[in-house]
């Protein structure tokens, strides 16, 4: 699975002064610096290099400061990262290239250039946004199959776990979730039923997902966050 890969390349980036995050607006992984504004740093995980792991990063590209790929390397060593004509590549598209032992081991293989030219800010906005706000790290990058614990998505079982125990008006949910009002009203994924006028109870997908993510019942204080 890509989420194998995700512990050593989180740990690499990490030991070089990055905080990162998995399953980022659509990215395996971003990684942000502790200047102002943070350098971002986008990365896609593939269980062997290969032409679509390329083109999810050119995708990926233009909103991050810095790129790198980043696949299992083969046993017997004559994979694409063994081929100069791949490694050409990345440095032409100016993708860093690490190379997964299966001891989790981390190889440098192509070094990206510093700080490339932004050319999609807005949608580097989102991404330093929703890492920001998102709790933790609750997703291995390369996820694919299970619905992502997006920044929304945690204040929504915050409210949540604030209506386990029955309705409650609006104005004592802001005190776990200032946007208590809108996830309510949207009510983007079924959890909440209005009572009366401000008033909401739980419904039983709530319980059912208070029920699947247990873990994420925590208090949010963060912005305003969109169900990405």
């Amino acid at each position: 699975m890509e989420t194998a890969l995700y512990l050593p390349v989180k740990r690499f980036l990490e030991e070089l002064g990055f905080t990162v995050k998995g399953e980022i607006g659509g990215c395996d992984l971003v990684g942000l610096s502790a200047g102002d504004p943070p350098v971002v740093v986008i990365g896609e995980l593939k269980l062997a290099f290969n032409l679509e792991l390329i083109l999810q990063a050119v995708d990926r590209a233009p909103a991050g400061d810095e790129v790198w790929i980043a696949a299992k390397m083969s046993a017997r060593g004559k994979g694409r990262e063994c081929d100069a004509r791949y490694r050409n590549l990345c440095r032409r598209l100016g993708f860093g290239m690490l190379g997964v032992t299966d001891r989790g081991q981390v190889e440098v293989l192509v070094k990206p250039p510093t700080a490339a030219p932004r050319r999609e800010p807005k949608v580097r906005s989102r991404l330093v946004a929703e890492h920001q706000r998102r709790q933790g790290d609750p997703v291995l990058g390369g996820s694919t199959r299970a619905p992502i614990m997006t920044a929304y998505r945690q204040q929504a079982l915050s409210c949540a776990a604030a209506l386990a125990d029955g309705s409650k008006p609006v104005r004592e949910l802001r005190a776990h979730c200032p946007d208590a009002g809108k996830i309510l009203l949207n009510n983007v994924y079924g959890w909440f039923e209005r009572t009366e006028r401000g008033i909401y109870r739980l419904t039983e997908a709530g319980h059912a997902a208070l029920k699947r993510w247990p873990q994420q019942r925590v208090e949010v204080g963060a912005g305003a966050a969109s169900p990405l």
